[in-house]
């Protein structure tokens, strides 16, 4: 008796997905709810799970094959007696034992990363770094670097013939040396994909321009300074600057509905809520998972918020609901050090704020030059729905805001 396992109902505006990376291989027993394969769409990574004990019989899709909802991806049949292998405790394997334990608690990403530099998750057990010991993706490319250094490097001396007595000898200093190159090709994921085909829809179907400020970040980063701990202990997560910049966002489009539109065919769309998306670097790609109605949020649900997405982000499990809806995005560069930069549209969004790294700087402030930390805004917007008046209006409320935080307080 065997059954189909059969790919899930793709999420909506989802058409096909594309055979990631298998978990088991023709033969091996699986137990019910355990990983099977794992299916990358445009916008999210499924996980398949099986629905019952057994034995692969046959896997019916190659990794990189596309597939369509209902579509078999496996055959499942009983095992001998219809339940798993049994081993007799003497002969079992803790290696083993701890590797289906470790497969249990891996990440998406880590999985993947194990199954492309052909690791057994065995070779890493113990040396997990993350929460309860989990392994993370630091975990195996710690480890990689360690085995890298543990191979002995065989030294490969050139050599070249002479004219004089075609006689091969070693090539010297002063010969010239030919070293070994190598090339690694690997096939363009669904998302980095879809992430490059919005971004040249973003350039080639809008009139993107981008307009510049700086802040002076003194203020935010004294109430930091002062309240961190107290905040930390009241609400169980730290202050970082990301809740700032939310909530200045969302007074400011408050004040200019334009910003906060978008454009629907002829019409043009104006949202009368606050959704705003976030710029999350992952190994896949680049993600905007949305925070919904950030006018109702305090600084701590901004912070528990957004932490939770980077969080699902990076773990491979955003949802499409998580991705879909925003109507305003920030991205902040200066985690990676950018000091300025142009950030490209997030269709079918009108505008996007580029948040960068903070970086003293001598200012000049009633007539004295004084050095204070100093961060760049950068605003793309779409001119054929933002003016320019609106667009630089906007970008110096949030500077206004973001220099004196009281006034989101206040709602002033």
């Amino acid at each position: 008796m065997s059954l189909q396992i059969m790919v899930p109902d793709l999420p909506e505006s989802v058409s096909d997905a594309t055979v990631g990376t298998w978990h088991k291989k023709v033969g091996d027993f699986i137990k019910a709810g355990e990983l099977l394969v794992d299916l990358e769409t445009d916008k999210v990574v499924l996980e398949v799970p099986a629905p019952q004990d057994g034995v692969i019989n046959q896997l019916l899709c190659e990794t990189g094959q596309v597939v369509k909802a209902k579509e078999p991806l496996a055959e499942l049949g009983e095992s001998a007696a219809g339940i798993a292998p049994q081993i007799a405790p003497a002969a079992a394997s803790p290696a083993v034992a701890n590797d289906t334990e470790s497969n249990d608690i891996l990440t998406p990403s880590v999985r993947r990363l194990l199954a492309e530099e052909n690791i057994n998750p065995s070779e890493l057990m113990g040396l997990g770094s993350g929460k309860d010991g989990r392994i993370t993706r630091q975990d195996v490319l710690h480890h990689l670097e360690q085995k890298k250094q543990e191979q002995p490097s065989a030294q490969i001396v050139p050599a070249i013939s002479t004219e004089k007595n075609n006689e091969v000898i070693p090539v010297g200093q002063n010969e010239t040396s030919y070293l070994l190159r190598d090339e690694k090709r690997v096939p363009m994921t669904r998302l980095r994909k879809r992430i490059a085909e919005r971004l040249l829809e973003a350039k080639n179907a809008t009139a993107m321009l981008t307009t510049f400020n700086e802040v002076n970040m003194k203020p935010i980063m004294d109430i930091r300074k002062k309240y961190q701990d107290q905040f930390e202990k009241r609400h169980g997560i730290k202050l970082g600057f990301m809740s700032f910049y939310v909530k200045a966002v969302t007074e400011a489009l408050k004040r200019f509905p334009e910003v906060n539109s978008s454009i629907d065919g002829d019409d043009i769309l104006y949202h009368n809520y606050f959704d705003i998306s976030i710029a999350v670097s992952t190994e896949r790609g680049l993600v905007t998972p949305v925070l919904r109605d950030c006018d109702a949020m305090s600084l701590a649900d901004i912070e528990k918020n957004i932490k939770l997405l980077a969080d699902k982000a990076r773990d491979g499990k955003l949802s499409v609901e998580d991705l879909t809806g925003g109507t305003f995005t920030i991205t902040n560069g200066g985690v990676f050090g950018s000091l300025m930069s142009t950030p490209i549209i997030n269709p079918p969004q009108s505008a996007i704020l580029g948040m960068h790294k903070i970086q003293d700087r001598p200012v000049a402030v009633d007539g004295q030059v004084v050095i204070l930390p100093m961060m760049y805004l950068a605003l793309s917007y779409d001119h054929r729905i933002i003016d320019g008046r609106e667009s630089v209006s906007f970008l110096v409320n949030v500077k206004s805001l973001l220099e004196d935080p009281t006034r989101l307080l206040l709602d002033i």
